[in-house]
């Protein structure tokens, strides 16, 4: 969901066929007899490559095998290995992790020279696969997280674009714009690990309740913090991409690829490149007509994971204090198979636990019944008619296609008028809010529906910090509700009654565009 993808198709998708098979056959090395064995080669060579020596001989990768070891007690002994076999491996056609050249200069004799004296390099992409295994064998639960703490950092590094696409400082356009797509797609990356991460937890939590029940404040604490930043430096956020965009987009990107450093990439292909990157940062502060931004899209997944993680706490806390759990039921059908007085009772129990059946035979039924005796044989009696699908497959012939699903645009058009109204009433009522304040006057009933709908964000992401309430805000696309702790609280008349907010100021400012539209009409 929050993976960027700016230009629609990722470049992956329009390689070929040919090019993805031999892309894949990279990681054949991961298939083969003694994989961890090829996988500590690797390691072996990258260890050689951090010290800047490209090109190793099977005696550099022998010895650095054996420094290995008195670290790690599973590195495999070099004499037990083939590695010059190995290394001929990963550089055959097949799969081209490894480069294979011959080096002339270790050879000190004839007998030497007829001897092949073969050196090996990481190719460019074998070395990317190396990193991709190494980072799937390396990943852990633990490191799974939202960093709150960045908003600060990209808000200034917008306004730093902005100064220096404003000076003419081409140097430095490069390296914020640079910075900010490389900071954004750690950002989208984070948030999708941790999801993931949230979705094996909630799988797993019948396994090892324990886990889950030790780290929920921390992770509910975590998530609460999350979204209150980004919905406080949203607005802000996108009036600095407004200000980036009034120094001249075109003039930015220009400047961006005429620094860019690619040389294998024409100047056209390089801005463009630029171009569809700053689309994508743009379209995590900004939306494009009625589509929400991918900030909003973040916040979205937040609150909806804030809910689950709440939800599977009351889950785990029940079945705790009730006794009864999906581990505990398999525990007792365990002893209850152990304490079966035959193995076929065993078996008859765990096949009515677990719906297990007998296969099914062949069979059919005569068209008339009464023509064929009971005490027929089967060599005997006449055979039925049987349809080929389920004689071949084992499936009976479908009934047909279904009718076709009646759309009823007529009914859609008025629902989505409808829509199209109730949304622009909720607009017209935030702004007469904006225009005469929600205090001092009784608020009609659109008023009173949009004041609720952003009180209901604000209470959603308040959070409690030593035992004191933190101030919580509700946006929409016209104005920004904040509720400020205040000992005399507050109220609103409306036309149903009074609501009272104990404890609590209610504040009411523009949001984003409208406040740019409004400073400019004014």
């Amino acid at each position: 969901m929050f993976q960027r993808d700016d230009s629609g198709v990722s470049e992956s998708f329009d390689l070929d066929s040919l090019t993805v098979g031999d892309r894949l056959r990279l990681f054949n090395f991961t298939q083969r007899d003694d994989p961890v064995a090829y996988l500590w080669v690797l390691r072996a060579m990258n260890v050689l490559r951090a010290v800047h020596q490209l090109q190793v001989h099977p005696d550099d990768v022998a010895n650095t095998l054996k420094e290995l070891a008195t670290e790690h007690d599973e590195v495999p002994s070099a004499a037990d290995l083939n590695l010059r076999g190995m290394l001929d491996n990963l550089s055959s056609d097949d799969e081209q992790v490894l480069y294979r050249v011959e080096d002339p200069l270790r050879c000190g004799n004839l007998a030497a020279y007829r001897n092949r004296q073969s050196v090996y390099q990481f190719t460019e992409i074998g070395y990317r696969v190396y990193r991709a295994v190494e980072e799937v064998i390396g990943s852990r639960v633990q490191d799974a997280n939202l960093s709150r703490l960045i908003f600060a950092d990209i808000l200034t590094d917008f306004k730093s674009l902005a100064a220096a696409n404003r000076e003419g400082d081409r140097d430095e356009v490069y390296r914020k714009l640079a910075r900010l797509d490389s900071v954004l797609e750690d950002m989208t990356q984070r948030a999708a690990r941790f999801y993931l991460t949230l979705n094996d937890v909630a799988r797993t939590t019948d396994v090892s309740p324990e886990t889950f029940l030790r780290y929920k404040h921390a992770l509910l604490a975590h998530m609460s913090e999350f979204t209150a930043e980004l919905e406080r430096y949203a607005p802000r956020l996108a009036e600095a991409v407004y200000e980036v965009e009034d120094t001249g987009v075109e003039t930015l990107l220009e400047r961006a690829a005429a620094v860019d450093e690619r040389p294998m990439m024409r100047p056209s292909a390089r801005l463009e490149d630029w171009r569809r990157r700053w689309i994508g940062l743009r379209q995590w502060f900004l939306a494009d007509g009625h589509a929400e931004t991918k900030a909003a899209h973040l916040q979205g997944a937040t609150r909806t994971a804030i809910s689950g993680v709440i939800a599977l706490l009351r889950q785990v806390t029940e079945s705790r204090r009730g006794g009864v759990s999906r581990t505990t039921q398999l525990r007792h059908l365990a002893a209850w198979a152990a304490a079966a007085p035959d193995e076929q009772a065993a078996n008859a129990l765990v096949s009515a636990a677990f719906d297990l059946r007998s296969v099914r035979h062949l069979s059919g039924a005569h068209g008339d019944d009464d023509q064929i005796s009971p005490r027929t044989t089967w060599w005997d009696a006449p055979g039925v008619e049987v349809s080929i699908s389920l004689f071949r497959h084992g499936k009976r012939p479908a009934p047909g296609g279904p009718q076709p699903v009646r759309t009823r645009r007529g009914a859609h058009a008025r629902l989505r008028e409808q829509q199209l109204a109730d949304r622009a009433a909720d607009r017209e009522a935030a702004k007469d809010l904006l225009d005469h304040g929600p205090h001092n006057r009784v608020l009609n009933e659109a008023e009173t529906r949009a004041v609720l709908k952003l009180l209901t964000r604000a209470l959603q992401v308040r959070t409690v910090v030593a035992s004191r309430l933190r101030s919580g805000t509700g946006s929409s696309d016209v104005l920004t509700l904040r509720l400020i702790p205040n000992e005399r609280g507050s109220q609103l008349r409306t036309e149903t009654g009074t609501l009272h907010l104990p404890g609590f100021a209610l504040e009411i400012k523009p949001h984003g565009a409208m406040r740019r539209s409004r400073t400019e009409t004014s």
